[in-house]
């Protein structure tokens, strides 16, 4: 007689499984990824490419070496080289973007235990390997191919952005909307992010509590700061970060309290960055160190269980 095992509550039906989940946020990304493609050029979409492929097979020829199930359509490896392509400055070489990917899938998440189980999210602890490793390249940014200058060596949130690209260059708010301005792939076009963002919102994959806080408080410090309340979250990879990297479900918190402390802790830490640190954006370093803090937040606003007295 074979025994039935019943798994803990909640017993939840849903349509939903993790495949499905992943390739609808693929999906959400798209906009963001071709937006960039057009603004910076098809180097743009080789970089992309060299991303996902690299993410794919390091994560396929992994699985087969440690003689695990192969798990590369569920859709996660390819989330990851998107995301880090995003991450990069659409002049970057090739190599950098297949290294990415590498450090991403085979160090950050495969060597924890593959999907569900790494403690920081993998494409932006694959940017902070190449930002660290490969400065030169890492911040030379290439400004849209609309522009008759090829590249910059600065973006908007960069300090001496004025100095270096001229007076009267520094790119208006709407240009910084719709993309108009020189940066990372994927962190450029606000209307592609808020596209992908809200078909997220929408359809309950994400919630709104860590990205809405996140943004808020880098806006509201930077005000407080004597900075501009508009300019502050449209610049840089704030948009992109908070809406498509700061809610992952696997290395940010479960509860609604606890995403908002992370996402108050990362924007505190994004602006902290911004102000005082080495690099103009700290969006990347905030959430990464935040997926540290993780387990701290979960514990500190875990749920009390119905019936059990608070202690």
């Amino acid at each position: 007689m074979s025994m039935y095992t019943i798994s803990p509550a909640p017993h939840i039906k849903s349509k939903d499984s993790t495949n499905r989940i992943m390739w609808f946020v693929v999906a959400a990304i798209l906009p963001t990824a071709i937006a960039g493609v057009w603004i910076f050029g098809p180097h743009a979409a080789w970089l992309i490419l060299a991303s996902v492929a690299a993410a794919v097979l390091t994560e396929a020829a992994l699985g087969r070496l440690m003689k695990k199930p192969v798990t590369v359509t569920d859709g996660s490896a390819v989330i990851t080289g998107l995301l880090l392509a995003c991450n990069l400055p659409a002049g970057a070489p090739v190599w950098i973007a297949v290294l990415g990917s590498f450090f991403a899938i085979a160090i950050v998440k495969c060597a924890f235990g593959g999907l569900g189980k790494n403690i920081f999210n993998p494409a932006l602890a694959g940017r902070a390997f190449l930002m660290l490793s490969w400065p030169a390249h890492m911040t030379t940014w290439q400004n849209p191919r609309f522009w008759p200058d090829v590249v910059s060596s600065a973006t908007p949130l960069a300090k001496n952005a004025v100095e270096i690209m001229g007076p009267g260059s520094k790119p208006s708010l709407w240009d910084m909307f719709i993309g108009n301005r020189g940066g990372c792939i994927g962190e450029v076009c606000v209307i592609a992010i808020l596209v992908g963002a809200g078909f997220l919102l929408y359809k309950g994959y994400i919630k709104w509590y860590t990205p809405i806080v996140y943004i808020l408080t880098v806006g509201i410090l930077s005000r407080l700061a004597g900075g501009s309340f508009i300019f502050s979250i449209l610049a840089g990879g704030l948009m992109f970060g908070a809406f498509f990297m700061a809610t992952d479900m696997v290395t940010t918190p479960l509860t609604p309290g606890g995403q908002a402390l992370f996402g108050l802790g990362c924007g505190i830490i994004t602006f902290a960055i911004r102000k005082w640190g080495g690099y103009p954006e700290g969006v990347s370093y905030s959430i990464l160190i935040m997926n540290a803090a993780t387990p701290m937040i979960d514990r500190l606003t875990k749920r009390r269980v119905f019936g059990k007295k608070k202690r």
